[in-house]
């Protein structure tokens, strides 16, 4: 039975490092995505929630919350990189498995600086380069699997080694379904024009997991026109709202039906940095919008005093 259970996460109220003044506080996150009506998060940058697991289990219990994923960069397709990786997926691993977790989605590192958008290294790998990023994640995937029960989520990323769809493809087909799928970022997909419903429907089976995102077109015709990092585009709003984007969700939602898919749907507007009193808002329009989108199959949390109203 199909079940798409829908949640948030700090993306979403424009956090993308563990400390940043420019960010919102984790206080508040919680709070708000809390009163949104989630009822579910990922954990965001390791270092922004509390990192003690006793301690972060009483802060989501005092907020009525539940982990789907921690999250990690990855640079695998560098030379000798694989223990450095781990070293991160270790501290990650061990506590989305302490607080109830399922998944481990993995992102690969931009081939731009992450805040400042200047070039680190070439925007495309070479053939070896592909090998190191395929048998390392095999070798992830296999290994947080069997020491942590959690299950790798590859997250295709703008301004990445892997953000076409041709190369979205080419991992997937390159890659053990035992151990490593995708966490298809429909946002990051639409951004390089690709089709998810047509990735939906041609590897359903590699379909582990889910962040909803939209991009505005317009603002991407831009993107390519002046070559904007992705830190640029989306201070210029390439990520926006639904419905006002592409994909549509209702579309993307409906293959997912179609299916027959049990995943996480983590809503991810990236939006850093944003003023403090935007995120709020704009969640809320997006969990009443979700929740209308016509499958039976959608679960989503409850705006705060709802119940109580009903």
């Amino acid at each position: 039975m199909t079940s798409i259970r829908v949640g948030s996460a700090p993306d979403s109220w424009g956090v993308w490092f563990p400390d940043d003044p420019d960010q919102t506080p984790a206080d508040r996150f919680l709070d708000e995505v809390a009163a949104a009506g989630y009822d579910v998060i990922e954990l965001g940058p390791y270092g922004y929630l509390p990192t003690d697991p006793t301690e972060l289990a009483d802060t989501l219990r005092t907020h009525g919350l539940t982990v789907s994923a921690g999250t990690v960069f990855e640079h695998l397709h560098r030379p000798d990189s694989f223990d450095h990786v781990w070293d991160q997926v270790t501290q990650v691993a061990s506590l989305t498995r302490a607080v109830g977790g399922e998944h481990l989605v993995v992102i690969p590192e931009p081939w731009r600086d992450h805040k400042t958008g200047a070039p680190l290294e070439s925007p495309t790998l070479d053939v070896a380069g592909w090998d190191r990023l395929t048998t390392g994640m095999d070798t992830l995937g296999r290994r947080v699997l069997e020491e942590y029960g959690l299950r790798v989520q590859f997250h295709s990323h703008a301004d990445s080694h892997v953000g076409y769809q041709s190369e979205i493809e080419r991992f997937v087909e390159s890659t053990d379904p035992r151990y490593v799928n995708l966490c298809l970022d429909t946002g990051h997909v639409a951004y390089y024009r690709g089709d998810n419903v047509a990735i939906i429907r041609k590897y359903p089976e590699r379909i582990g997991y889910l962040h909803l995102k939209q991009v505005d077109p317009a603002v991407i015709d831009r993107v390519e026109a002046e070559d904007l990092p992705f830190p640029d585009a989306v201070k210029a709003g390439a990520m926006i709202e639904p419905p006002y984007g592409v994909p549509s969700m209702p579309e993307v939602l409906g293959a997912i039906e179609e299916a027959g898919l049990d995943v996480f749907a983590i809503v991810e507007q990236d939006m850093y940095p944003c003023p403090p009193d935007q995120p709020l808002p704009i969640a809320q329009r997006t969990h009443t919008y979700l929740g209308s989108c016509g499958t039976g199959s959608v679960r989503i949390g409850t705006p705060a005093g709802e119940e109580i109203r009903s």
